[in-house]
């Protein structure tokens, strides 16, 4: 384990930089002197590992330092070959494509059985991704209007960090001026996005251990429901909701089990969609809103 986490450690610092004791601890999850310890053995194996002190200080690798070119295999290079595709399918970004015209000359075989089609994730977000990129690459806060998920809506101006895809749909993780916090925002709630003149005000750490940290203090209610589902939509409720079953009714329905995120609202769509083929067991509270919901929209329809 501690020679891989070597070895991570020499890519992650040839990769970013120089990097804090306290970084490398935390995206490694050890304690700051096992990363001292690390360190040190690097150096004893002969990597040239260099510590800089002051607050600004940390790790890097001396300038002459260089990997073997032949440090990866050509299954190796077909798996980068099928993640660079992927990327450039969602993002058109031209220096993954740059890239991807490097790598393959590499890679004897571009077959790994897998392809990475996200061309969709293209649609109607290319211009604020391609945005985003320029102001995180010239480290200029951004500044937009933001509706959130109790339909409020205000200006935000903020230090951008990275980009992301996660639960189907692309998020900018930030660092809020007002809050003096770092949040994620859904850019498709993102309007009136402009690129302002303002410099960071402050050195971010690597976006990946950011996410980590705000994860682990994930604000968001989860609830799990319990379902009564008939075979019509037992495939749905697993594609949709990620439900298990649990049992197998005698009347040939399922017990299935979900989690649910209170204040967002695809999984109510979702629920409502289904009509008759699922009921919702418990808790009570879900079930009243799934009535009050089906009343407003019976009441909508009956009025036409």
């Amino acid at each position: 384990m501690k020679i891989e986490r070597l070895y991570a450690i020499t890519l992650y610092l040839l990769n970013h930089g120089r990097t804090s004791a306290s970084t490398l601890a935390a995206y490694f999850e050890v304690s700051p002197r096992t990363i001292q310890r690390d360190i040190d053995s690097l150096c004893l194996a002969g990597i040239p590992v260099i510590a800089i002190a002051g607050a600004s200080g940390g790790y890097e690798l001396s300038d002459s330092f260089q990997f073997d070119k032949n440090f990866a295999t050509p299954e190796d290079y077909a798996c980068l070959l099928t993640a660079l595709h992927g990327l450039v399918s969602a993002t058109c970004d031209p220096k993954a494509k740059h890239l991807l015209e490097k790598i393959i000359p590499l890679s004897k075989s571009n077959e790994t059985g897998m392809i990475l089609d996200f061309s969709i994730l293209r649609e109607g977000e290319q211009t604020t991704l391609q945005l985003l990129q320029t102001a995180i690459a010239e480290k200029h806060a951004v500044q937009f209007s933001y509706t959130n998920n109790n339909n409020e809506t205000r200006l935000h101006c903020v230090e951008p960090i990275a980009v992301l895809y996660r639960w189907y749909a692309w998020y900018l993780l930030a660092y809020s001026k007002a809050k003096k916090d770092y949040r994620t925002y859904k850019l498709i709630r993102m309007h009136q996005i402009s690129l302002t003149s303002q410099p960071f005000e402050q050195e971010h750490v690597a976006a990946d251990v950011i996410l980590k940290e705000n994860d682990r203090n994930d604000s968001r209610q989860y609830t799990q429901i319990l379902l009564k589902c008939q075979e019509s939509a037992k495939m749905r409720v697993m594609e949709y909701l990620k439900g298990t079953i649990l049992e197998t009714n005698s009347d040939g329905s399922f017990l299935m089990q979900a989690t649910i995120v209170e204040n967002e609202h695809l999984w109510l769509g979702t629920l409502l969609s289904l009509g008759d083929a699922v009921e919702v067991l418990s808790p009570e509270h879900v079930r009243t809103r799934l009535s009050t919901a089906a009343e407003k929209i019976v009441a909508l329809y009956k009025k036409t």
